[in-house]
Formats: structure tokens, sequence, C-alpha cells
């Protein structure tokens, strides 16, 4: 296939293309930069069947020639206000990326009768009072608090992909992603697993905010990328989560950083700075993806931390 893929210099955009690259397809990326990085896709360039164009996505995207699939990854994704990457701190350009962004890439799939994948967000969800999160569950989020640009841009984008499948018959699919980790994170996107690995690697004391009792369910990129083709490729329409279903304390993940990095790192407590609804516990409820795309998480933990602390620390500059 002829891929268009928005946020192609992203975290997960990037690992998209190696895949998609891999298995012969083509792929048009997307990426205006605001937060993701040209080193991410560097290794692409001169590729004959990647092509890279500088666009932001709430403009009209125009693709010359075929495009028989449209993968709509582009948004800041970070919930961290303390990070100038956050998307509190990149409100419009995040509402804009789902409103805006979302139909043009839709138009450009209806255009082409191409099929369409929107990546949407365990952020559906807001701060459930179901747990575990199940895809029939409709989320407990607040439409106006510090959250609710991400929140609601990408329930926004479910209602019009969902729209244009029912009225105008375009074949789409909706992945759910829940936390995902593993090498391109930004360095300095202030979410949990850069924060800690950076402190781990520098070793600075590990900083958990409260009582790091919290919880979160951690899905290695690989992984991910994998239920992602498996869904594109499928005849499902409505939404499917995807992630991985074990769930760990976020003290209990800084010591096993800590750990995993040499057990340099303390670890120390900090007043609760995660802001008004940010969720207790996140943990997907993946039966759907078990059932209709025969996809389980095969990375564990261990596993993808081992293979993340190497690429950040080449990153870094250390051994």
């Amino acid at each position: 296939m002829r891929v268009l893929l928005t946020g192609a210099a992203g975290f997960i955009g990037s690992h998209l293309c190696d895949r998609l690259l891999a298995e012969g397809h083509s792929v048009v990326g997307l990426d205006n930069f605001v937060t993701g990085s040209p080193e991410n896709i560097a290794h692409l360039a001169g590729h004959e069947r990647f092509l890279f164009i500088r666009h932001d996505v709430s403009n009209y995207i125009y693709i010359p020639g075929r495009v028989e699939a449209v993968m709509h990854f582009a948004s800041p994704a970070s919930p961290n206000p303390h990070s100038p990457f956050g998307y509190p701190n990149l409100p419009i350009q995040t509402l804009k990326a789902g409103a805006l962004g979302t139909h043009n890439a839709l138009g450009v799939a209806r255009a082409h009768q191409a099929r369409f994948l929107l990546a949407s967000t365990s952020e559906i969800y807001g701060d459930p009072l179901e747990h575990p999160q199940r895809e029939t569950y409709f989320g407990h989020v607040n439409p106006v608090g510090p959250r609710s640009m991400y929140d609601e841009a990408k329930r926004f984008a479910e209602a019009i992909t969902m729209a244009y499948h029912g009225h105008h018959r375009l074949d789409t699919r909706i992945a759910r992603i829940f936390n995902t980790y593993g090498p391109r994170m930004r360095l300095d996107d202030g979410r949990v697993v850069p924060n800690l690995i950076g402190q781990a690697l520098r070793g600075e004391p590990l900083t958990v905010y409260g009582d790091g009792l919290q919880t979160r369910s951690f899905c290695y990129v690989d992984d991910l990328v994998e239920g992602i083709l498996r869904l594109l490729l499928s005849d499902e329409h409505l939404p499917v989560n995807l992630g991985n279903p074990s769930e760990i304390s976020i003290r209990d993940f800084a010591e096993r950083i800590s750990r995993m990095s040499g057990g340099r790192s303390s670890i120390t407590f900090l007043a609760d700075r995660r802001g008004a609804d940010d969720p207790q516990r996140r943990q997907p409820d993946i039966s759907r993806a078990r059932e209709i795309l025969g996809w389980l998480p095969q990375v564990d933990l261990d596993r993808g931390l081992q293979t993340t602390l190497g690429s950040f620390a080449g990153r870094m500059g250390l051994p």
C-alpha cells in the first residue's frame, strides 16, 4: 500500500514508518515538528519508498498520486504542564490537530477511498470510574479541565471518524492507545518514562509525585505497532483498546528503573503536582483486541525497559 501517515516524526509515528517500509509499503510522512523530531526519521532520508512533507495537518492536505491508507497520528501527547512539549502548553495546536487535522486526514481518505485509522487514546476515559477500562465505557471526563484540550480533541476525532464511516461509508478504524514507551521518546517531554530514565542515567534522585500509588500500564512500542497494523488490516470499525494490561504503581516502576540502571538513584517523593483530572488508575481491557486481532503484548517490562535505557543512554552520550 501507499500510506499517508501524519505525525510521522513522532515517537510512535516514526516506528510505524519503519515497520510499514520493512513490510514493503510506501509511506508519505507528514509532520510540522511541533513535538516530533527530525532525528526520528533521519535514517529514512533517501529511502526510495519514503516521502516526507513538512506540513501542519490543521491546514488542507493535498497528496499527489494514489493513497490506499491514511493513519492519523499527529498530535501533542504529553500531559505534563511543566514541559514546553506538553499539550497543556500547546492547547490550540492540540485542539486543531484533533479537530481540523482529523477532518483534513479524513478528507484525503475519502478522496482516495482509502482505509483510515485514527490514533485515539486512553484519555477518552478520563479519570475512570470503571477498572479496567473497556471500549463500552463512556468515560469520566471534565470538558473544561486542564487536560480537556487533549481529551476533547480525541473525543471529537472519534466522533467525526464514526460520522464519516456512517455517512460517507468510509472504511475507518479507531485505536485507543494506552501508555506506550520505547526508543525515540523525547527526553524532555515531561512524561514519567523519560523523566525517570533520564534521572536514573544521570544518577539523580527519581522524583515521584504524591504517594506513588497511582498506576499505569506500559506497552512497549513494538507491541503497539503490531497491534496498530493488525487493526489497520482488519474489518473492525468500532474502537479497540491497544495497551499492556499489566498494571504497576509509579512507585514500583521507579524502583524497577533504579534497579535496572545500577541502583545509584534513590526515590524522592514530592508534593503531588500532577494536576486535576489526572487518572489514579489506568489499565486497558484488551479482550476485543485479543478476540478480533489475535493480539497480545509480547515484550515484558524488564526487556522493554532495558532496550529503552540503552537507547536513552546513547542519545545522552553515556556509555
